[in-house]
């Protein structure tokens, strides 16, 4: 079963064409013909089907739910259904350039109306940030990725310090991107100059996806057996595949058979 929405246009050179496809209880957003942007279990709204959103929360094993969140790009409203279903205490303000995706994700995703505690906004993610107050948010979300990459206002040195600028002293910017981008390196390379280092990749067990994790405060370089330690009671506590989490960052971050540098 297909539907596609109607275009929706901000300017002539600013066309989105939605497809949501449904099968076998799956509902899934696309943006034209692109890959998938959100997945949705219809009998379980609030599940994290796409692996790179449930990497976004291996930031837990790190430090505490945030207080205040930033969320870039809403897509289906996974990341944010979760959020506002496992995360009480956090306040997330999502930020999408697209009204219609807005209006896709609450009426065919299940996103929640906006409470005391989520609020969805419709505007320019990088014009927000550099808008917002310094030291304001606790954790900074960027999925904004297409299939032509970053928006180049959301990718630049002077973004990543602004996202910098906004986060509190222990806070972290968490960016999804794609290992094969041909850009992959100097996006990882550029945050972790404006970070001073404390950048860890997580990739996700779906090809491409990675989950850059990137620390105002350094993590005095965790002990192997505290973060499977620390990952046992997140994965009771959550549900989510926290031990998997800690084998697969030993992939692609400096470490030696005790500790994970960062």
């Amino acid at each position: 079963m297909l539907f596609r929405s109607k275009r929706f246009s901000k300017a002539s050179d600013d066309d989105i064409i939605i497809d949501v496809s449904e099968e076998g209880g799956i509902r899934k957003l696309h943006f034209g013909q692109d890959d998938t942007q959100s997945a949705m279990k219809i009998n379980a709204p609030n599940e994290l089907l796409l692996a790179y959103s449930r990497c976004v929360f291996g930031s837990l094993l790190f430090l505490e739910p945030p207080k205040d969140m930033l969320l870039i790009g809403l897509g289906g409203g996974s990341i944010a259904k979760w959020v506002h279903e496992y995360l009480p205490e956090t306040k997330l303000t999502c930020v999408e350039l697209h009204q219609q995706v807005v209006n896709v994700a609450r009426s065919m995703f299940c996103l929640p109306p906006d409470d005391e505690r989520l609020s969805v906004l419709t505007a320019d993610g990088a014009a927000h940030v550099y808008a917002m107050e310094d030291d304001s948010v606790d954790m900074i979300v960027m999925d904004a990725y297409s299939s032509t990459g970053i928006a180049t206002p959301l990718a630049n040195p002077d973004f990543f310090q602004a996202c910098r600028n906004k986060l509190t002293s222990n806070g972290v910017l968490a960016v999804n991107l794609w290992s094969i981008d041909r850009k992959f390196e100097q996006y990882c390379t550029q945050i972790g100059e404006v970070f001073e280092s404390r950048l860890i990749c997580l990739p996700a067990r779906q090809i491409g996806n990675v989950i850059a994790f990137a620390f105002v405060r350094g993590q005095n370089s965790p002990q192997w057996e505290r973060l499977a330690e620390k990952a046992k009671k997140l994965e009771a506590q959550y549900g989510l595949e926290f031990g998997e989490f800690v084998s697969d960052l030993a992939k692609m971050n400096p470490h030696n058979d005790r500790r994970l540098f960062i």
